[in-house]
């Protein structure tokens, strides 16, 4: 492994940090948590919703990066135990051609974490679990409405408020509230907001399909109008998902295009293709279909304050593409706490995370949305068997799963 791939974290403590606040109870708090708490650092989650943060129904990948960041705080085990492998990718064209396959990004690097494949609902389940295993508690139905810093006998501290009225008092608050993130409005109220990428993410799962795709692998099809993925879990299920150009729908109310619909729709979309995608569209049960905007979030300019700070979707959020945002948030929780750990004070600390995540994450959210010209109809997404899926992607892989933080 070279240096270049290598965040290394290893200055002796010197923090008197005791406390940190997290508001928000998805992939990137709990991970925090669990690294502040190896720092030596107690946290608390705070999440808004009553029951969790669990995105129901999509499916997602956390790759090599990701995994081994995990291993930095011994919580990667769950997520294997809860996930199956997929180490290969199969391109096909929209007359069913093949267009090459290559390694999942990853795989080659580092055999004993390659790719692992999983519901996002069930990640956020699994690593919860192992943060209320280790005791750190967590806090439902505390909605964010505001923040203060005060001056105390303890030194400066920053004190969260709540909707239900409750409030919360600590060193730090570190916002990993996603998308939507009410911790960056504080910190910056001028700071841009998601921008809608022109597309829906559909996903879809069922249990027979007449030609299922091999195990252990993705097939990637490039419809004539619709990008379209899929792999097997080890029970056989297929696991789908479908790249839809078309307005952003609702975000809240009844859904603006309902399960089944999206079943009808899909497969019209699909079905001018000679590919086996139209058929497991329309194999799977309307309630097995979910769908979801496709945004994304390119630069932040002010990531903290003395005493507030955000990670993942927070201060950056790619577009799907490169199926990198579970891996990012979790590299950015890990190197968080090292920070807090080695530094005298929370604004030296919150300088260096900046410092050591913004090229990277920020190159990712731009690898992400450059992969959509691969996956759009018309010309430019139009592959051969010697274009673009193939080329190149040794060097990408490499810096974005090759990419390991020492503790």
């Amino acid at each position: 492994m070279t240096a270049a791939l290598t965040t290394s974290l290893t200055t002796s403590p010197t923090t008197s940090l005791t406390r940190a606040l997290i508001i928000g109870g998805g992939i990137a708090g709990a991970v925090t948590a669990m690294a502040l708490q190896k720092a030596g650092i107690e946290a608390e989650i705070y999440e808004a919703y009553p029951t969790g943060a669990d995105d129901a129904g999509a499916f997602l990948t956390v790759f090599a990066n990701g995994l081994e960041a995990l291993r930095v705080i011994d919580a990667h085990g769950p997520v294997v135990a809860n996930s199956f492998p997929a180490h290969r990718i199969a391109f096909l064209g929209d007359r069913g051609e093949d267009l090459g396959r290559r390694p999942l990004a990853g795989s080659e690097q580092d055999a004993r974490l390659g790719p692992r494949t999983l519901r996002r609902a069930t990640l956020n389940r699994v690593l919860h679990a192992e943060a209320a295993r280790r005791g750190i508690a967590v806090r439902h139905g505390k909605r964010l409405i505001g923040a203060e810093t005060v001056a105390s006998a303890h030194g400066t501290r920053v004190v969260a408020a709540f909707a239900d009225g409750s409030t919360a008092e600590g060193d730090v608050l570190i916002g990993a509230d996603g998308l939507r993130s009410v911790t960056r409005t504080l910190i910056d109220p001028a700071a841009p907001g998601p921008r809608y990428t022109g597309r829906n993410t559909v996903c879809g799962y069922t249990p027979a399909a007449a030609a299922p795709p091999a195990p252990d692998a993705y097939t990637m099809i490039f419809g004539k109008r619709v990008f379209f993925g899929c792999t097997r879990a080890p029970d056989d299920e297929v696991w789908w998902f479908a790249s839809v150009p078309g307005p952003e729908l609702e975000r809240s109310g009844p859904a603006a295009v309902p399960p089944a619909a999206w079943r009808q729709r899909l497969g019209a979309l699909l079905s001018g293709d000679d590919t086996p995608a139209a058929a497991l569209v329309r194999a799977t049960a309307g309630d097995r279909i979910v769908a979801a905007n496709s945004y994304d979030l390119a630069s932040i300019p002010v990531w903290h304050t003395d005493t507030m700070v955000i990670i993942g979707d927070a201060a950056h959020a790619a577009a799907p593409h490169a199926a990198q945002g579970a891996s990012m948030a979790i590299e950015d929780g890990i190197v968080l706490a090292t920070c807090l750990r080695d530094r005298p004070d929370p604004r030296s600390a919150f300088a260096a995370y900046d410092g050591r995540r913004r090229e990277r994450v920020e190159k990712a959210v731009a690898t992400s949305a450059a992969m959509a010209r691969f996956i759009g109809p018309g010309a430019a997404g139009r592959p051969t068997r010697r274009s673009a899926p193939e080329r190149g992607t040794a060097d990408a892989d490499n810096w974005l799963t090759g990419y390991r933080i020492e503790w």
